[in-house]
């Protein structure tokens, strides 16, 4: 007898019970902004002062002014690190932006 076979007979459905609005209210909000110039990197900032988790296109900076991709990145990333938050690269398109409520998982590389 399997273990699928203990449950045949039994009911095919399970009652799961709603979210209060409380539960609602405490999911971690995960944006996904894009970086078109430096005054951009303003927004993006006060989000992350707000605590949202955030996916920042930079691709489209990048491919036109890669000077002024460095300034946005680089004052992104004093804010995230003057309030204890994170940020990773993710790939050449994209950076991963966290609140310090978050952290990038990073694999230790084995030498």
């Amino acid at each position: 007898m399997g273990i699928l076979d203990k449950f045949r007979g039994e009911e095919d459905y399970v009652e799961l019970e709603q979210q209060s609005e409380a539960e609602e209210e405490k999911k971690i909000i995960v944006q996904v902004e894009r970086i078109g110039n430096i005054a951009d990197s303003d927004r993006i900032q006060k989000k992350l002062r707000d605590g949202c988790i955030m996916l920042v296109k930079i691709k489209d900076l990048r491919d036109k002014d890669m000077e002024e991709l460095k300034r946005a990145v680089d004052r992104i990333k004093r804010t995230a690190m003057a309030i204890n938050g994170d940020i990773a690269a993710i790939g050449e398109e994209w950076l991963l932006v966290c609140p310090a409520s978050a952290k990038v998982y990073r694999e230790a590389i084995a030498e």
